[in-house]
């Protein structure tokens, strides 16, 4: 858990000199996918009704400003914060459904945005992309870009998901098998099928030597189902506080 993992160099070096930013006062023009790939949590967690989903949007939106201060470093996180709440809090939604309803909330939130039509266009020519049997994978990859910038992770990795929506291996097989930025894609529709599908769709093989693997689940089950303790209640949490406030939380129950 404490090895260093190639982090990208602008989240380094932002986090570093302490100088963060936010989508109204950028630090930088960076639309790279560091951004985009640390804000799934984001809408895994708020899953009750003390935010509005517009409001989740922008959390996701200001998380990855902190370090990517163009607007295509930071809108596609928020829609990407958008689906993968939606897939995850919302039984019956499918990855168009999810893809469809971020794209048009992106348009409500960030009305002035320079550049939205880039990202609204790579994710149109994704999902026609999606529906064409005859094209091979990496020449449709190929249209939409190499994942190095936000808005091509994000349109590969729907494509990815919305051509093998049920079959989660083909789905990552078909994300990661590139010459571009394929963990970073491989990354973000693993996050995708994974709100869409749930862990049984996962592969035993993907599973088996999964580093970190119960570590991973039990923070994923504490986000999904968060914790009882609220601002303006009595109401107490032993293991919330145990795990995230005073971390005295033993390893074994």
């Amino acid at each position: 858990m404490n090895h260093s993992r190639e982090p990208g160099r602008t989240c380094i070096s932002y986090l570093l000199e302490n100088r963060l930013g936010s989508t109204s006062n950028p630090q930088n023009n960076s639309k790279g996918c560091g951004g985009i790939m640390r804000v799934a949590p984001i809408g895994l967690y708020f899953g009750d009704n003390r935010y509005t989903i517009k409001d989740i949007d922008m959390i996701g939106a200001e998380a990855a400003a902190l370090t990517h201060g163009h607007e295509l470093g930071y809108i596609p996180a928020a829609m990407f914060v958008h689906m993968i709440h939606l897939l995850s809090h919302h039984s019956g939604v499918s990855v168009l459904d999810a893809v469809k309803d971020a794209k048009r909330i992106m348009s409500t939130l960030f009305p002035k945005a320079k550049h939205l039509h880039r990202l609204t266009g790579l994710v149109d020519r994704a999902i026609t992309l999606s529906a064409d049997s005859k094209i091979r994978d990496l020449d449709a990859i190929k249209e939409l870009g190499e994942g190095w910038v936000a808005e091509e992770t994000l349109a590969i990795a729907i494509y990815c998901s919305l051509k093998y929506e049920h079959d989660f291996e083909k789905a990552i097989i078909a994300s990661v098998n590139h010459s571009g930025d394929s963990d970073s894609t491989g990354s973000v529709t693993g996050n995708i099928l994974g709100a869409h599908l749930g862990i049984d769709a996962i592969p035993q093989k993907f599973l088996d030597n999964l580093e970190l693997k119960e570590i991973i689940l039990e923070i994923a089950d504490d986000l999904f189902n968060d914790c009882k303790i609220s601002e303006y209640s009595n109401t107490t949490d032993i293991v919330w506080e145990q795990k995230y406030i005073y971390h005295t939380y033993p390893n074994k129950v």
